[in-house]
């Protein structure tokens, strides 16, 4: 399975410098926002069906292992 890392306390400023710094190196990028008034909008990059569904199974399967719990799977 892949390597699922935890985004908890970065900024969206780093996130989006982190991206545009590893350009080259991005295949896809699926996102979801949470705006202040509570909205939530989701979406993801020219990607097909088939590679958006790997993603979310990736993250759903390190979420159900409990693997977010642990501060090793955590980025500085």
């Amino acid at each position: 399975m892949s390597d699922i890392y935890s985004l908890h306390g970065t900024t969206v400023a780093e996130i989006f410098s982190s991206g545009l710094d590893n350009l080259d190196e991005i295949e896809a990028v699926a996102v979801s926002v949470v705006w202040k008034d509570g909205q939530v909008t989701a979406g993801a990059s020219n990607t097909t069906n088939e590679r958006l569904a790997f993603m979310l199974l990736a993250l759903e399967h390190h979420i159900k292992s409990g693997l977010f719990s642990g501060s090793q799977h955590d980025q500085p």
